[in-house]
């Protein structure tokens, strides 16, 4: 069972990296906040852009890895 754990943190923990590191920086979107596109499109709808999509699993995966963190650390005490 901690094997299975470990791989799946190992994983959690690949995943939540590669995703970071796909979104935005948030000074791209104070450029456009600036200029005036902030009532744009995608200003609008930015949960159903690829954006709100990998906000939302950095969100999950960030849970997911605290909580497996936690169960992880509690197997050694």
């Amino acid at each position: 069972m901690k094997t299975a754990l470990d791989i799946i943190f190992i994983i959690i923990c690949v995943v939540l990296t590669v995703i970071v590191l796909m979104q935005e920086g948030k000074s791209a979107g104070l450029t456009g906040t600036i200029n005036g596109m902030a009532d744009t499109y995608w200003g609008k709808n930015k949960g159903r852009s690829m954006e709100g999509a990998l906000e939302k699993a950095t969100k999950i995966l960030a849970f997911l890895f605290i909580v497996l963190a936690a169960v992880l650390v509690s197997k050694f005490i």
